[in-house]
């Protein structure tokens, strides 16, 4: 299976400036592992048509959980699809501590993006203060438990919360323990299914280091913040 890699662009990218990162990307030529890059919604529709016939997809980076509605400043899935998007991230750690997500809303907007035809790119991670203490594997797996609904065919993201902008990265034995642990919980509730679902790695992931952390076992790709946005560190984490 080609690894994921996506780029997490989160509240970046005016209309100049998505232009700046997204016209390299026409010029990647043949890569080995996928992209994808996701712009600010105000910047999918073009993104979409910058790349329109390339190999980089689109993708939104949070989405409601009704189609439509009275819900001022929200955006809705099937808004997201209509622009051009054909994933989204849901449960991010800064929606879950900005925004006080539960694990039981990120499940229903994993259910509504599935059902507007997006990939959701579901994310799990433990604090500093959880790691510290012991109980990182509690932790990622009660999101799974309460995150994921039963008949999920999406991908999972596993970001460590202490390693996500701080420019610290999980040792490469921290990413095989959980990403292990994270594919056994999969296997366990979805049988066979569980074994194909790509599981991401994010948290500071740089050209420097996106090598060694792609190489460690059940890593299906990056989900990549701030080196996202600049093409040439992408296009060298999709090389590394």
């Amino acid at each position: 299976m080609r690894q994921l890699i996506a780029g997490n662009w989160k509240m970046f990218g005016l209309t100049a400036e998505a232009v700046a990162i997204a016209t390299p990307l026409l010029e990647a030529g043949a890569l080995t592992r996928d992209l994808l890059v996701c712009p600010p919604a105000t910047q999918i529709a073009l993104v979409s048509r910058l790349l329109a016939g390339s190999p980089v997809a689109v993708g939104g980076q949070d989405c409601h959980t009704e189609t439509h509605g009275a819900h001022t400043g929200d955006i809705s899935a099937p808004m997201l699809r209509d622009a051009g998007a054909s994933y989204v991230i849901l449960g991010h750690s800064e929606r879950r501590q900005n925004h006080g997500e539960t694990d039981s809303l990120v499940r229903a907007k994993t259910l509504a993006a599935v059902a507007a035809g997006l990939t959701p790119i579901v994310c799990v991670g433990e604090s500093a203060e959880e790691r510290q203490a012991g109980w990182e594997t509690a932790v990622v797996g009660k999101q799974l438990n309460g995150s994921l609904p039963d008949d999920f065919a999406g991908i999972v993201a596993y970001e460590p919360v202490w390693a996500i902008g701080t420019g610290r990265t999980a040792t490469e034995g921290d990413v095989a323990a959980m990403h292990l642990f994270i594919r056994q919980a999969l296997v366990r509730r979805f049988g066979p299914a569980g074994e194909a679902m790509p599981i991401l790695y994010g948290g500071s992931v740089r050209p420097s280091n996106a090598a060694s952390l792609l190489a460690v076992p059940h890593v299906g790709g990056a989900l990549v913040g701030g080196a996202s946005l600049k093409a040439s560190d992408f296009l060298d984490i999709a090389r590394a």
